[in-house]
């Protein structure tokens, strides 16, 4: 992934601005981010909290994902292709789409190929590619932010 990376410890704050210049405060986005690598998640927090979007929990594994993300009130989730059981991918997603009904699945792939169409077959809304820049990855969860919205 090319985007910024941070320490875990030099997570960033939210500033203190006016309302009226955060672009989804009214309507923020509740994010839930699931990466077995803590620099990948926190390159991802820095391009959430650009976008004004909230992260509402993170996690490593599989298990502590199907675990968490259903208390956390999701809107969206950001779930790494390769966190998911090799075996039953398509019966994971299914079993977090009924833990979590109302939120979007977008996977994350490292490797551009028949893994794209795997995750959009197995249930998920939207790909993104770790190998894409901090921006288009910023465009591409705009572009699904709003969708959530609408």
């Amino acid at each position: 992934m090319h985007l910024p990376q941070v320490a875990e410890t030099d997570t960033p704050q939210a500033l203190d601005v006016p309302v009226e210049c955060l672009l989804y405060h009214e309507h923020m986005t509740r994010v839930y981010i699931a990466d077995a690598l803590t620099e990948e998640r926190s390159a991802l927090r820095l391009v959430l909290l650009d976008l004004n979007m909230e992260v509402v929990g993170e996690a490593a594994d599989w298990t502590a994902t199907l675990a968490q993300a259903p208390v956390s009130r999701t809107d969206m989730l950001l779930i790494e292709w390769d966190l998911l059981p090799r075996t039953t991918p398509t019966t994971a997603l299914d079993e977090l789409r009924r833990a979590c009904p109302a939120a979007l699945v977008i996977i994350l792939i490292s490797h551009l190929d028949a893994r794209q169409q795997a995750a959009l077959s197995s249930g998920a809304d939207a790909f993104i590619s770790k190998g894409e820049t901090p921006e288009r990855v910023a465009e591409r969860l705009r572009a699904v932010a709003a969708s959530v919205r609408a």
